[in-house]
């Protein structure tokens, strides 16, 4: 029987920078995927396509360039499947092919087929009849979404969120129940390429962990894409019909359309696992428990990390994850945390992203902040590219450090970064008064944005005086 010093279950995001990270420090390593593919949901149901699919929707829609000089850019045909799907099939055999080097260049042994432990420390994988020995395991086996039983899976009308980046065809309504970051993105996604969406959410808001402001802006935004929301409402039956479906709300009102996308969350994928082998337990929702900065389990020789341990459940924050369980692991010098503050960013349509506090945050905390903004729509580049989005920035009142950036935008998932290394940092206002950026540029508008608070921060004391 082989044995390793660490086994990787799970071939997604965190799988692999876990395994290449023991390996670069001269560990024997072997990684086990259940799929004959390699990325997980990153790169084939979930991350990746996603973004592609949004990439794809804005280019074939001309919705970038729509009324911004004057001429209909919109694409004049329909757009087909085999449009909709051509590059998304390109980026995701791209890398795919990445992973597999960068396993094969480092020495990473991989099995294909689903494991489980027989005990502690061994693991068998199942069709092969093969088991073999792990000093440490690291579990990364992703997740998979929630399916309420009132949906109809069977049926081609009803997708889950990791089902529609293989569309059946471009629907002329959809309905999209769930309004988190996965059903946001793919109403926005859609509704780019002139399909009627309605999103229906249990809650008041969508994106209820965003600042008030930003979502106020991207519900604007969204509405402008002719959206439709319904909340708070929630599903309580489905009927698959001719051609489509039919929800039936707790309002007791119905809704048609040619198909239904379900975003009702995630399960951990650790049915399969035989947890119990090794000493080890879920919760409802599949997920194991960790230590927050070692990320081990009860068995001080297995953790877990990614999605299957629940929030964030990013693919940034699980490759971080992996790589610093491994470091716990066998006491590499090298990072042993995970950075305190990571950004979240939304592929909405603009972008949203944010790092950092929240007004509500601070409010509850009873920190006394101020806040600057700057418009894109004032900036020379948002004039340009007919950008109406803006930045927000928060700061601490008594010693103007930052403690929060907002932006909502075309690339606000790339221009939230200068914003996520200044509180890294622990940087204040000064900062950005004091660097020089590129004329004309969005980036400009960390100047502007904390200009604008220290004018509201004078104003307040003037006030007081």
């Amino acid at each position: 029987m082989d044995e390793f010093d660490l086994v990787v279950i799970g071939g997604g995001a965190a799988g692999e920078k876990g395994a290449v990270q023991a390996a670069y420090f001269g560990k024997s390593v072997a990684l086990i995927e259940k799929e004959p593919v390699h990325g997980g949901a990153m790169v084939n149901t979930g991350t990746l396509p996603s973004k592609t699919l949004r990439e794809t929707a804005l280019y074939l829609s001309g919705f970038r360039q729509r009324g911004l000089h004057g001429v209909d850019l919109a694409l004049s045909r329909q757009a087909s499947v085999d449009d909709f799907l051509y590059r998304l099939e390109a980026v995701v055999t791209e890398e795919r092919t990445r992973i597999a080097q960068n396993l094969e260049r480092h020495k990473v042994r991989v099995f294909h087929g689903t494991a489980h432990f027989v005990d502690p420390n061994t693991i068998a994988i199942d069709g092969t009849g093969r088991q073999i020995r792990a000093k440490h395991v690291l579990i990364a086996t992703g997740s998979s979404p929630h399916r309420p039983p009132q949906f109809p899976f069977d049926h081609r009308c009803v997708y889950d969120s990791d089902e529609i980046v293989r569309v059946h065809d471009i629907p002329r309504s959809m309905v999209v129940v769930g309004g988190g970051v996965i059903g946001c993105e793919y109403a926005c996604l859609f509704a780019a390429l002139d399909v009627k969406v309605t999103i229906v959410e249990p809650r008041n808001t969508i994106l209820g962990f965003l600042d008030d402001d930003v979502v106020e802006a991207l519900k604007k935004r969204m509405l402008a894409l002719d959206i439709t929301f319904r909340m708070p409402a929630q599903v309580w039956g489905c009927e698959a019909v001719q051609n489509g479906v039919r929800l039936s709300l707790d309002s007791g009102d119905t809704l048609a359309a040619d198909c239904v996308l379900v975003c009702a969350g995630r399960q951990g994928n650790t049915g399969a696992l035989k947890l119990e082998n090794a000493g080890l337990e879920v919760n409802k929702r599949g997920q194991l428990q960790v230590d927050p900065v070692t990320f081990r389990t009860k068995a001080p020789h297995i953790a877990a990390v990614g999605d299957v341990i629940g929030n964030p459940a990013l693919a940034s924050t699980s490759m971080e994850q992996a790589r610093v369980a491994v470091v716990h692991f066998f006491d590499l010098k090298y990072k042993t945390q995970v950075s305190p503050v990571f950004p979240y960013g939304i592929y909405t349509i603009p972008e949203v992203s944010m790092a950092g506090e929240t007004e509500r945050d601070l409010l509850a905390k009873g920190v006394d902040y101020v806040a600057g903004r700057a418009e894109f729509a004032h900036n020379a580049r948002g004039l340009m590219v007919g950008d109406e989005g803006f930045l927000k920035l928060l700061f601490k009142r008594s010693d103007m450090s930052l403690v929060g950036v907002h932006c909502v935008g075309e690339n606000a998932t790339e221009l939230v970064h200068i914003g996520l290394v200044a509180l890294m940092s622990h940087a204040k206002a000064d900062l950005f008064i004091n660097t020089c950026f590129n004329y004309p540029t969005i980036s400009e508008a960390y100047k502007y944005a904390t200009y604008d608070a220290l004018g509201r921060r004078e104003s307040r004391n003037e006030t007081k005086g």
